[in-house]
């Protein structure tokens, strides 16, 4: 097995005109790292993609494959494979000959080659329309077969932009488990760019949260969800209910956070000055729902169910409290208590599960913007 890279971009920033797709980015890849880039659209995904592959130039930075600066070095000679959201895919050529193209431009001759390809076919479904053109493909088999193209190229670096994006939703999960399976099988460094949270957790050793040209946070998947460092963050990636307060008292073992309408709840630790504004974020599924009043417990508040939806495995519910704010809980379907829409209901919002962010300068609903 060759060797694969570590990739390093120091203070990357792209502009297009006056606006900056990339602002000042740093990262840092290991040898063989698969990692995920998560964000809205518009927040510089695929330029950073094209500027790792060298099909655009930064305006300032540097960018290092295993400590050897690339910058001026052409897509050609930087042994990557870009797999495009656009597929990019050669009309005249079948598409066993497409996907044939990288190991024949490595020197494999037609039989090996050939090999190589049906199996990248056969992983990506496609070995049954190994003769055909990608004109008589449908756009979700282009977008398999582009896959299948760049896996196939034994280029040291992979860049996926949205691999799995125009798939249907079963083959979507299911080439998930595969894809990184044979990435980590063949030792590629890898970077998978997605809109996708649950596709880019599972998937990736790290995942990154870019907004705006800037990564907000990079972690493995367990703690990007357990601890986001931001409200934007934590409502990204897995979705939380967020309340607006302020500290009123402080001690040892955490705050007491005012709410609306003079609501009280209790949150453990917290550096906050008294009569700072806050707010608390709490992961849907963590937000507990019963049907008995329980006046002496913390955070324990009445409120009133306004609608159901059923996810599956789950049920989200939507309740408003009777403070004034309104917050969803995600519970197991087959803990569904007798619950009716209108009906009273009892929320709790455990203590150790609430997070406390600084109330942002541009306000909450700016912050939470996904745009």
């Amino acid at each position: 097995m060759k060797e694969m890279p570590s990739v390093r971009l120091i203070n990357i920033t792209k502009r297009f005109g006056k606006s900056s797709a990339i602002n000042n980015l740093s990262l840092e890849l290991k040898n063989g790292e698969y990692l995920s880039v998560l964000g809205p659209t518009g927040s510089g995904k695929t330029t950073l993609l094209k500027l790792i592959a060298g099909l655009i130039i930064p305006d300032v930075g540097e960018i290092y494959f295993d400590g050897k600066l690339v910058n001026k070095i052409p897509p050609q000679e930087r042994d990557v494979a870009y797999v495009p959201q656009n597929y990019a895919l050669f009309p005249h050529l079948s598409v066993i000959e497409n996907v044939a193209f990288g190991p024949r431009c490595k020197g494999l001759d037609k039989e090996a080659a050939y090999q190589i390809s049906m199996k990248m076919l056969e992983m990506t479904r496609l070995a049954g329309r190994a003769d055909s053109l990608p004109n008589e493909l449908s756009g979700g088999m282009q977008q398999r077969l582009a896959l299948a193209r760049g896996l196939a190229s034994d280029a040291s670096l992979l860049l996926l932009d949205e691999p799995l994006g125009a798939l249907d939703a079963r083959l979507r999960v299911e080439l998930r488990y595969k894809l990184r399976s044979l990435v980590k099988e063949k030792g590629f460094t890898a970077i998978h760019v997605t809109h996708d949270q649950e596709e880019a957790m599972i998937v990736g050793d790290r995942v990154a949260v870019l907004r705006h040209g800037q990564i907000q946070q990079i972690d493995d998947p367990r703690t990007l969800y357990n601890e986001p460092q931001s409200i934007f963050v934590a409502n990204f990636v897995g979705g939380a209910n967020f309340l607006e307060g302020h500290v009123i008292e402080r001690d040892n073992q955490g705050s007491w956070i005012q709410l609306r309408n003079r609501y009280m709840v209790r949150v453990n630790g917290g550096n906050y000055a008294v009569g700072k504004r806050v707010v608390l974020a709490i992961r849907e599924e963590q937000v507990e729902l019963c049907m008995d009043e329980k006046m002496q417990e913390i955070n324990f508040f009445p409120g009133t169910l306004r609608l159901t939806s059923f996810l599956g495995t789950s049920m989200l519910v939507e309740i408003q409290l009777e403070s004034g704010d309104m917050v969803r809980s995600k519970i197991p379907i087959n803990q569904k208590p007798n619950f009716t829409v209108n009906g009273k209901v009892y929320v709790r919002l455990p203590q150790q599960y609430i997070r406390i962010y600084d109330y942002p300068k541009v306000g909450l609903f700016r912050e939470l913007e996904v745009i």
